[in-house]
Parts: structure tokens; sequence; C-alpha cells
């Protein structure tokens, strides 16, 4: 007797027929496709067993489906790109998602160099020197009025010259007397510290910082013998050459402050009328 060789879902002899062996069991075609073929993406139709399947992170297509969103090629052996659930040839991609170069408008591809700065981006041969015209690649650059210079070209067309050292500002700077200085050469007159951010003053134009101009041209206190600045409103008492701090114009006997008050001297000493009825 002869054994049987049938279909494992219908029963239906295979003898003389097309089959496929699917864990080791065979099956129709016509049974196979109904429960195993994937499901086309494109035309929602099984893809047969004579058909070849193209998948995509679980995504099936029959071959003459597989193709761009937008432009309808065929992507069969081509790249793509994958966008929201759409697949896209690298033209129509490129035209949808892709950078424009801020210089010549076109696209830039995926997987080309570009250049990126605040938003904008650049095809690297589009990205150079408004003056020189050379490529600025990845060396330092300084964008003005919607163009890029490299360092050297800015220097020779826009940068002010520091008055103190003569060489162009190219970050920074600082303005005194209508005069740009580098930060780091507007220092004291005296001890050189950097006066940027900090409080100073000015003496024949030169200029100091408070500690360097107290110690150098300020006035002593006759009570303290501290300097008296006289900056930033500081208030003080001057009587016959000799200056006092408000704080330090007091009695010298009884420390009583004489400010606004009336006050008699003996010798170099100030006294508060009380304490100088004797005298």
């Amino acid at each position: 007797m002869t054994e049987r060789f049938d279909c494992h879902h219908c029963n239906e002899s295979l003898f003389g027929k097309k089959y496929i062996l699917r864990e080791e069991s065979p099956y129709c075609v016509a049974c196979f496709e109904t429960l195993y073929a994937n499901t086309c993406e494109e035309c929602g139709t099984p893809i047969g067993c004579d058909c070849k399947d193209l998948s995509y992170k679980d995504r099936h297509w029959h071959e003459a489906c597989f193709r761009c969103s937008q432009c309808r090629s065929s992507l069969v052996d081509k790249p793509f790109a994958a966008k929201e659930d759409q697949l896209l040839c690298t033209d129509c991609y490129s035209n949808e998602y892709s950078s424009k170069c801020q210089e010549c408008k076109k696209t830039i591809m995926p997987g080309t160099r570009k250049m990126e700065y605040k938003g904008s981006s650049w095809h690297e041969t589009c990205f150079i020197c408004h003056r020189c015209q050379q490529p600025i690649g990845t060396k330092s650059f300084i964008p003005k009025d919607n163009q890029n210079f490299c360092v050297p070209c800015y220097e020779k067309q826009h940068a002010l010259q520091c008055v103190q050292c003569k060489k162009p500002i190219t970050t920074g700077g600082v303005t005194y007397r209508e005069q740009p200085w580098h930060k780091e050469c507007f220092v004291c007159t005296a001890c050189k510290k950097q006066l940027s951010g900090q409080r100073f003053t000015a003496r024949d134009e030169f200029a100091y910082c408070l500690s360097c101009f107290c110690d150098l041209y300020a006035k002593k206190c006759a009570g303290c013998t501290n300097p008296i600045s006289g900056l930033g409103g500081t208030k003080y008492i001057s009587f016959e050459e000799r200056q006092w701090h408000n704080d330090c114009f007091n009695c010298k006997k009884c420390s009583l402050s004489l400010v606004g008050r009336g006050f008699l001297t003996e010798r170099d000493d100030i006294l508060c009328p009380d304490c100088g009825k004797d005298i």
C-alpha cells in the first residue's frame, strides 16, 4: 500500500503537487499562503510563495510594491530612508527633509559633510570666507552682517585696533575715552591689574584702580590716617588743609561726632564746645 503524503492542514494529497515545508510539515500552496504568508504593506494582499517577499522592520512588501511613497520609483536594491512609516528614495527624502545650503540653496544630501552654525547649514565647499573666498572648514571664523569671515580677513577688514598694543580686537574689548582696548591691555597704570569690570578712576588721563589711586593721590584722614578717596559719594570734612572721613570727625576727648556742629581746635586736636571751654 502506498504511504499517504497529505497537506498538514487540509489533508489533501500532495502527490504531483507543489508544496512547502514548514517545521518539517508539508502544506499545499493554498493552505500555506492562508496560514503563513505575509501581507503586503502597499496593496494589502498576501505575498504568495511565487513572489519575492521584501521586508523592513517587520513590514513586508511584494517586490513590485516596494516603491518610494512620493515619486513611486522602485526601491529594490536601492538606498532609501524611512520617515513616519513612509519609505522614500534618497532624492525625495532630501528634497523633503534634508537641510538646504545657506549659500547655494541646494539640498545637502544625506551622508555628505555639512557645516552648521546657529541653525543654518552649508555644504562644506560653500562655507567660505566672504572676503578671500577660501573654505573655512573647521577653522575659527567671525560672523558679521550675515556674512562669515576667516579671522585674518576679519582683522584686516573690520577689527578695531587696540590703542595700547596696536593689534586687532577680535572679541570683547573695552572702550575708554572713545578709544578701543583689549580687556587684557586696559590695566591700572601703577599695578597693571586689569580694570575691565572693576571700578577705576583717572588722573592726567591715566587710569588707576581705586587702591592705587588712593595710595598715590588721595588725601589722608587726619583721624585714622587712611586715604580719603572722595569716590562713590564718599563724604569728608576739610578744615585748614586737613581732611577727615565723616566718621572720623569726632571730639578728641569725648568722641562726639562734630559733623554739622561747632568745634574748637587745640593744636592738632578738634574738640566739641563742652570739652574745649576750659582752653
